[in-house]
């Protein structure tokens, strides 16, 4: 389909001028930014830098498309998009670039991130959403390329539910399905499997999508070739245009130096989608990087001259600027006053930024300069201290890490000493680092007092004739309950739909509550938890369903990198509430039984990862956490779908609390901990040791991140002075995380007669077949000689050898 030549809104001359003006003075901005952008980062004031020039048209014509209520998930070279919209003004931009720690000056993320990473705030400060119709936004950037695309699908699905289903409440997030979902996208990045997953999947859902390809025939230092079938990404996907015969892409492709072709490409892809929910892909070509690719090298190195001479010749602001003068919209004189006045007021705001970055840097340098001089004014070793002074004053525009690096160094010349002056700067240096310390680390977590882990905890309640069911039942009926209850909560992963998942956890539940909201998916990880992110974000409650737990590892780099980072980087001012829902454990083979967690624990900080030992509790944690807003992986155990359990008369209610331990098992002699399907086994054998005269304590951990708030671990070893984690982990990896819980953190250290030990599994993947799993992962006559044998070190004469 070819863009058609007439403007969708019929204005006068007058405000067709002013538009364009306006256009224009927004590009010239932008491309003075990162021109003066790219100088900071060479002088040193900043670190590094990458920039939107050159990309500068296309984003102005997105934006003039983009409607309130709408969502952008793009890449790190939208500066102009943003400040079209108003998101973005030098100074902040600026700001971005030195890292300010201040969200009020730096709103992207308060220096969390390099410049060139964008956000609006989805949340007011106490955490309810703000009205997303009313306002452009923008989802939170990521660097990884490719990274954004999953995201995208979901928040494009957002609009079709909101658009087609009844009896939800979509008053702060959409106007009947009307929005769209825009990406942006670099055109190397195009041969990242996100993009090819999402891609297909929106495709095969038809929902209200528009990706953008910013095309400037390179990736860093490799030509177009090098990525991509036929050099030329919308050719190579000709087979998804839209036709006659049936659902497609419509796609669109258009110079990106070409004014009046980008605002009517964009004004037919906004109609389209949102009119039609149907989704669209602009192949914007022939566009320029006027700086190469990032501070990090110059393009001169890879380019040809002629390549080089082409991109001045056709660089979009050039060409923009020629459009204007040809049609005599202004003089060479006025354009050139105009831009005059655009660099005086970026260089302006720039030095403005870097004054109020540096302010309260000086203002402290001040305050410890002094504590330094009084501190060595009194000590016998004043010249090692009053030098570490001198070069603190030598410091013109110091930092953070300047200022904590030199109190600090100081204080050790000051060992032994008993004077105010040493207490000073010892308080000093405590009351810097309490302010500081949390402008990098808060919001990994809800800080609200309504977050999960606050949730109060209320038990499974049972009558006298309550029936012991198959563990999928209970599931099925809670979700059940759940979906009652919550009309914006649903499911939707593998084989999740019409059989009701493959355990049956999910029976019967979309002939009750429909496709859309009980569905089926491809077999696509990735965009399945992107779709997840994405609605969350707008104010619906998915559940992703990721099939096996080793399946995980297809969606880790979404997980990780996006939802588990989204409120830490965007300082709380976006959520995205998904809980990813998954089985695993103690199956048998290599790719369906595999126990991950280690990896989980520390590449999902941000999220919690919950491991019930049975489905009630696994029902539990589900309800916990549609009581909250937090991100969330729920693992069930894959062997007891069908191992029986009493039914709570209370579903939906109930709820298993997130952040404590459970003791199943008082005991004198040993704590053993362990969680999941590995922890029936553990509570087989505590019986058994009991036999030889061994009392251990089980204690089932259910709650890996985060782990025993209450520190109830310590508080057995204080009994039985032994431990023991069971794990089917490898080792090294979840156990080994447990073990820095208890003995570091909880300082259970001090109360241990013996060395703490875990048992694990073989650090291969499991083996088929039953034998497999009893030679791969810790077995009953592991664990009972395990503690038989840390039992015979500390008594061997009540406990003689075993073996």
């Amino acid at each position: 389909m070819k863009p058609h030549s007439k403007t969708s809104n019929e204005i006068s001359f007058d405000d067709f001028q002013s538009q364009i003006l306006k256009d224009y003075e927004v590009a010239v901005t932008s491309r003075e930014c990162s021109l003066l952008g790219r100088r900071e980062v060479l002088s040193g004031k900043a670190k590094f830098g990458i920039f939107g020039d050159g990309k500068e048209l296309p984003q102005l014509a997105m934006a003039r498309a983009f409607q309130d209520g709408d969502f952008r998930s793009g890449y790190y070279r939208d500066q102009t998009f943003m400040m079209a919209l108003g998101y973005l003004n030098p100074k902040e931009f600026f700001h971005g670039l030195y890292a300010t720690t201040d969200l009020e000056k730096e709103p992207m993320s308060a220096g969390r991130q390099m410049g060139g990473h964008f956000v609006t705030h989805s949340v007011n400060e106490d955490g309810s959403w703000k009205d997303l119709t009313k306002q452009k936004n923008s989802s939170a950037d990521i660097s990884c390329t490719a990274g954004q695309m999953p995201r995208l699908l979901g928040l494009a699905q957002a609009s079709k539910l909101y658009r087609n289903l009844e009896n939800i409440d979509q008053s702060k997030f959409s106007n009947n399905g009307n929005e769209v979902a825009w990406g942006t996208i670099g055109n190397a990045s195009t041969s990242e499997g996100h993009f090819f997953e999402t891609l297909n999947a929106a495709g095969v859902m038809q929902v209200p999508m528009v990706i953008c390809i910013w095309d400037d025939a390179y990736g860093i230092s490799v030509p177009a070739e090098f990525h991509t079938t036929k050099g030329d990404i919308s050719e190579a996907l000709k087979g998804l245009q839209r036709d006659e015969k049936g659902e497609g892409y419509e796609i669109l492709k258009v110079n990106g130096w070409d004014y009046t072709a980008l605002i009517h490409a964009f004004e037919n892809a906004s109609e389209i989608a949102r009119d039609n929910h149907v989704p669209v892909m602009i192949h914007v070509t022939e566009l320029t990087q006027p700086q190469g690719h990032s501070t990090s090298g110059s393009h001169e190195r890879y380019k040809s001259s002629e390549r080089l001479e082409w991109e001045r010749e056709n660089d979009c602001n050039k060409r923009f600027r020629e459009w204007i003068l040809e049609n005599e919209i202004k003089t060479e004189e006025e354009l050139k006053l105009l831009e005059r006045e655009i660099k005086l007021k970026v260089r302006a705001a720039k030095k403005e930024a870097w004054a109020e970055f540096l302010q309260p840097h000086i203002q402290a340098k001040k305050q410890l300069v002094q504590l330094l001089e009084n501190a060595g004014a009194k000590s016998p070793n004043r010249t090692f201290v009053n030098k570490i002074k001198n070069d603190l004053i030598a410091i013109e525009e110091p930092i953070k890490k300047d200022l904590a690096s030199k109190a600090r160094k100081a204080l050790r010349y000051l060992l032994g000493e008993n004077t105010n002056e040493r207490l000073a700067l010892q308080q000093w240096i405590e009351n810097f680092l309490l302010e500081s310390q949390p402008k990098f680390s808060s919001h990994l977590y809800s800080e609200l007092t309504n977050n999960a882990i606050t949730v109060n905890s209320e038990e499974a309640t049972y009558d006298t004739i309550s029936e012991e069911v198959d563990g999928r039942v209970i599931l099925r009926d809670n979700f059940d309950a759940l979906f009652s209850k919550y009309p914006e909560a649903l499911v939707f992963g593998e084989d999740t739909g019409n059989i009701g998942d493959v355990n049956q956890g999910l029976e019967g539940l979309q002939k009750k509550y429909g496709p859309l909201r009980v569905a089926d998916t491809g077999i696509r990880e990735t965009t399945i938890i992107g779709q997840g992110i994405g609605m969350a974000l707008r104010g619906l409650r998915p559940i992703a369903e990721i099939q096996y737990l080793d399946y995980i590892l297809y969606a880790i780099q979404t997980l990780s990198d996006d939802l588990a980072t989204l409120m830490y980087r965007t300082v709380g001012k976006q959520k995205a509430p998904l809980i990813v829902r998954t089985r695993g454990h103690r199956l048998e083979g290599i790719w369906h039984s595999g126990s991950p967690m280690g990896g989980l624990v520390h590449l999902l900080r941000g999220m919690y990862i919950l491991v019930p030992r049975n489905m009630t509790q696994a029902a539990g944690f589900y309800n916990t956490l549609m009581k909250s807003d937090e991100p969330a992986i729920v693992i069930e155990s894959l062997n007891g779908y069908r191992l029986k359990e009493k039914k709570p008369t209370n579903l939906g209610e109930f709820s298993t609390p997130i952040g404590k331990v459970e003791t199943l098992k008082e005991g004198n002699d040993i704590t053993l901990l362990s969680y999941g399907s590995t922890l029936r086994i553990v509570q087989k054998v505590a019986n058994e040791l009991l036999e030889v005269g061994i009392d251990a304590e089980v204690i089932d951990a259910q709650s890996l991140l985060p782990f025993d708030l209450e520190h109830n671990m310590v508080k057995s070893l204080q009994k039985t002075n032994r431990l023991l984690i069971i794990d089917e982990d490898v080792p090294g990896g979840c156990s080994a995380y447990l073990l820095q819980e208890i003995l570091e953190n909880q300082e259970g250290y001090k109360y241990l007669d013996s060395a703490p030990q875990t048992l694990t599994a073989k650090s291969h993947r499991p083996a088929y077949a039953s034998d497999g799993d009893y030679f791969s992962k810790p077995n009953a006559e592991d664990i009972f000689e395990k503690v038989y044998s840390i039992m015979h070190e500390s008594d061997p004469e009540s406990y003689p050898r075993l073996r």
